[in-house]
């Protein structure tokens, strides 16, 4: 004679209640004399007829049948539709935005004197960054103090010929010949400042050189952009010259980053420039970085059968660092709505195979083999096996299932 089998499980439900002395009515196993604890259920009309009705249905080897009591420590929601997007993932690296890197070289070759800034530091545009002992500086001063002497000169030349030329006393050829000269040294004066004015000195430090009589040998090497010094290859006694690599410094401006992925040659199709890209990091968790892809690699890597992808991610906060490791998530086609089920609802068997908890009587849940999809936002996609309004228990489907498992021992 059949036998009805009562199951207690312990345990803690997703929801974070107890199952304590929850009792399982598990159909379609019978009672093993050999165990202990099994007992007879007196026999009855009733009794041998709803036993051999579990016997031959076939899904009750898949069921679990719990009291309106116990039902209520389950979370049964009506399967509903959500969007799916296809995505394509991959990973790569950030790097400095290379296209906004400058390289500050000094406009003059010359002995590095003194450093004002490391490596890592946000500098503004105008920050000193270090000063040279420029040979060339001081021979621009000297023709700067030789310049103004000559002017001064000339000037006053032609001051004293205008009055001796109005007295008479000097004539037209001489006036002329004169202020020829003092236009020629007012104009050798101007090419001087303009000159050392390249050298960054300020009209004022100019006309205090000329007063003094006095150069200046430092040259004051500042930062062309706002951004951050992302290499220092200065050390004061190095001599430097312009466009000898390497630069003493080199700034980037890091209000954007780069993103450097490898994308299998099988996604290429897929890919757009300007399209939008989810950047995330291993030191920011939870994070997500917006980005564009702004170019697309010309070849497929021989070896590794990949396309390198690059984009542009925007960084504010000047959070993200050169070298980190990225994961790089890019939208590749249009929304899809689907079936979806949250994803305690839906439990992996060991064959691989995916299950979700199914009632249509808020007693009764049978264990039903579904396709899974995408997972997004916490819900796992159905493509086969569910439709939309179904019962689905969308918490503590692993402990049904453990139930189900002892049961049937």
């Amino acid at each position: 004679m059949p036998y009805r089998k009562s199951i207690v499980a312990v345990g803690t439900c997703a929801a974070g209640l107890a199952l304590a002395a929850a009792s399982y009515v598990v159909l379609g196993t019978r009672a093993d004399p050999s165990r202990s604890g099994s007992a007879p259920v007196s026999a009855g009309a009733s009794e041998t007829h709803e036993s051999s009705r579990v016997l031959t249905d076939p899904l009750a080897a898949q069921s679990v049948v719990l009291s309106a009591a116990e039902f209520e420590q389950f979370k049964v929601q009506p399967v509903g539709q959500r969007a799916f997007t296809i995505l394509r993932q991959t990973v790569g690296n950030i790097d400095f935005n290379q296209e906004m890197a400058v390289a500050v070289f000094p406009p003059f070759q010359g002995k590095i004197i003194a450093l004002f800034a490391r490596a890592g530091d946000d500098v503004q545009q105008g920050t000193a960054l270090y000063t040279i002992d420029s040979p060339d500086l001081v021979q621009t001063e000297s023709t700067l103090i030789s310049t103004a002497g000559t002017l001064e000169l000339t000037t006053r030349a032609l001051k004293r010929t205008q009055q001796l030329y109005e007295a008479q006393g000097a004539s037209q050829k001489e006036l002329e010949q004169v202020t020829s000269d003092q236009q020629a040294a007012e104009a050798a004066h101007r090419a001087a400042r303009d000159a050392v004015r390249i050298f960054g000195k300020t009209d004022q430090e100019m006309d205090r050189i000329v007063a003094q009589r006095k150069v200046d040998s430092v040259l004051l090497v500042r930062s062309p952009i706002t951004g951050r010094v992302t290499a220092r290859n200065a050390a004061p006694g190095l001599f430097a010259q312009p466009g000898t690599a390497p630069a003493p410094f080199t700034v980037a401006d890091v209000s954007t980053m780069w993103m450097l992925a490898s994308v299998p040659e099988t996604d290429f199709p897929l890919l757009r420039l300007g399209q939008d890209v989810d950047v995330s990091v291993t030191a920011y968790p939870g994070r997500v970085f917006r980005g564009t892809i702004v170019n697309i690699g010309a070849s497929v890597d021989t070896a590794t059968r990949r396309v390198s992808v690059r984009s542009e991610v925007a960084d504010p906060m000047h959070e993200l660092r050169s070298g980190m490791f990225a994961t790089f998530v890019i939208r590749t086609g249009q929304a899809e709505r689907s079936p979806a089920v949250p994803l305690d609802g839906v439990v992996r068997e060991g064959d691989g195979t995916m299950t979700v908890w199914v009632t249509t009587d808020r007693a009764r849940l049978v264990r039903r083999a579904v396709k899974v999809g995408l997972q997004q936002d916490g819900f796992a996609q159905i493509i086969e096996g569910l439709r939309p309004g179904e019962l689905v228990a969308t918490e503590a489907a692993l402990f049904l299932n453990n139930a189900l498992t002892s049961a049937s021992r």
